[in-house]
């Protein structure tokens, strides 16, 4: 560096001169004395520097005719360090990743402690807790993977047919049977389901009425007749459907793993096996204690309302939720237990000489279940005023424990009903008239994009010990 370089930077310190900052392209000329404004800054250090030596230190290259400091760092992060520099304020926008934020003010020498109010809640929210503002983003890409993974499989089962006796018939048997709303035929197969799965439950709750239950001579309770045939019906329409399901299905063996496909062999079972036992009891009269595990699986049949989830995306999105939040239900599971433990123990101690209801720790347990879940039968209750706080926090403890898992739980919910809706759509809009020809409504280079990001997401996250280390010279080249 020349003697002349050296004067012309040591008068800037003491001069309004301007310095040229060149940061991976993006130039701006900057005076002296905003930077000294901040002199623990890099560029602030920048000034005070009397060599070349000292000046490379604090930057990647210096041109000492134009008097140019080179950094090779992110210019599209650079402005948010201009304005700090006029402000004296940092503002962090939405969209950009805290931790390559917090990295680069790090390398600008800028304290955390100049972001501005209205951005330092939300910045060292997501700071703290990244998994949670990437949820619904991982969520989405894992939603759109998945979706493909749906729609390939059922192309392939489509596709299937076509080597298959009257494979263009049975596709479109198929298609009608499975997939509710894809043709007139159906819609119409879906309502006809519907309307018999709700009668059969209409008809098992009317026959529990004493009005229509009827007596024989030797006092026991038999089914209105009219009952029977309505029961009679829907076992022969569940099993109709069941078969045509099986007859008509691409793979005979993969048949019974779908969880609808068992839905509907359970919604049966009971009374096939129902009466099987009772011809056994008629001929072995020493077998009559039979009898009640055929009562117990008649009351089985209320497991048919389940055979709706086939016609209802709600339904089916229920038991996704349930099927990826079992980390949430057993979180709210494990607080119930230990409110429920601590308030029984608690209740027990208060009232257990003046309340006869409160008298054992298994009875206390009833009563702060129902607490807590904000139940309240009312048919135990603390009488003393210790008691009653005990109550009340009981109940106040009850109301957070479940609401806080509620939210993500919820949040699960509608994602998957909109993946569902979208997967719906995507199966109805195909046309199989022709044979397979082609996957429309699936783009495989998307596809294809996706599982490659999933994979470097995953790479990364491996290679990484902490967020803090991360670096960001690769987003620049």
């Amino acid at each position: 560096m020349t003697g002349q370089s050296l004067r012309a930077l040591s008068e800037a310190n003491f001069e309004d001169n301007e310095i040229s900052i060149n940061v991976g392209g993006f130039k701006k000329k900057m005076r002296s004395n905003t930077l000294l404004r901040f002199p623990e800054t890099r560029l602030g250090k920048l000034l005070s520097c009397h060599s070349k030596e000292s000046i490379l230190e604090l930057c990647d290259d210096y041109d000492d005719t134009k008097n140019e400091f080179y950094f090779d760092r992110n210019p599209e992060l650079f402005p948010y360090v201009l304005h700090f520099y006029n402000t004296g304020k940092l503002h962090v926008m939405g969209e950009l990743c805290v931790f390559s934020f917090s990295q680069e003010i790090e390398y600008w020498g800028i304290n955390e402690f100049f972001i501005d109010s209205c951005c330092s809640y939300s910045y060292h929210g997501r700071k703290m807790e990244p998994d949670q503002e990437k949820w619904e983003e991982q969520s989405d890409q894992e939603s759109t993977t998945s979706s493909f993974d749906e729609i390939l499989a059922f192309y392939n089962d489509a596709s299937k047919f076509d080597k298959q006796p009257f494979g263009n018939i049975r596709r479109q048997l198929w298609l009608a049977l499975d997939n509710p709303g894809y043709s007139v035929l159906s819609r119409i197969f879906s309502v006809l389901s519907i309307v018999v799965v709700l009668g059969s439950i209409v008809t098992m709750c009317l026959n529990s009425l004493p009005d229509f239950q009827i007596v024989d001579s030797n006092g026991n309770t038999e089914e209105d007749p009219r009952f029977e045939i309505v029961e009679h019906f829907g076992i022969a329409w569940f099993t109709f459907e069941l078969v045509a399901r099986f007859a008509v299905a691409p793979d005979f063996l993969k048949f019974f793993k779908h969880a609808l496909n068992l839905i509907d062999l359970m919604s049966i079972l009971p009374f096939y096996i129902t009466l099987i036992v009772n011809l056994v009891v008629e001929s072995s009269p020493t077998l009559a204690n039979l009898g009640r595990v055929a009562q117990v699986l008649r009351l089985m049949r209320i497991f048919r309302i389940l055979k709706l989830a086939r016609h209802s995306t709600g339904l089916r999105s229920l038991g996704a939720t349930l099927k990826y939040s079992y980390r949430e239900v057993g979180l709210l599971l494990l607080y119930l237990s230990v409110g429920i433990s601590i308030f029984s123990v608690v209740a027990y101690t208060i009232e257990k000489e003046d309340n006869e209801g409160l008298a054992t720790i298994p009875a206390c347990w009833w009563w702060a279940t129902v607490s807590m879940t904000t139940v309240g039968y009312g048919d135990v209750v603390p009488g003393s005023t210790a008691g009653k706080l005990t109550a009340s926090a009981c109940i106040l403890a009850g109301i957070l424990v479940v609401v806080l898992p509620i939210t993500l739980i919820f949040n699960k919910f509608s994602h998957f009903y909109r993946r569902q809706k979208q997967l719906e759509s995507a199966m109805r809009s195909c046309d199989f008239g022709d044979g397979m020809k082609e996957v429309p409504s699936v783009n495989l280079r998307d596809y294809y994009a996706y599982k490659v990001k999933s994979l470097m997401a995953s790479l990364t996250n491996m290679s990484r010990s902490t967020p803090s280390e991360l670096s960001l010279n690769d987003s620049l080249h």
